[in-house]
């Protein structure tokens, strides 16, 4: 696996813990905050990823 995956996997694993800390607490600001992060982290990553061969 790249580095790259493996960041992203890694990203997609806290992506996971973050939704469910969202959950558990809806109306924590630094919460959301750190959700937010991760989610736009994992979004850079995926969109600078090559997309498939057409």
């Amino acid at each position: 696996m790249s580095g790259n995956a493996e960041t992203i996997d890694t990203l997609k694993h806290a992506m996971v813990e973050q939704l469910m800390a969202v959950i558990a607490a809806p109306d924590d600001e630094d919460v959301a905050r750190a959700a937010d992060t991760v989610v736009h982290d994992l979004d850079a990553l995926l969109r600078a990823e090559p997309g498939p061969a057409a």
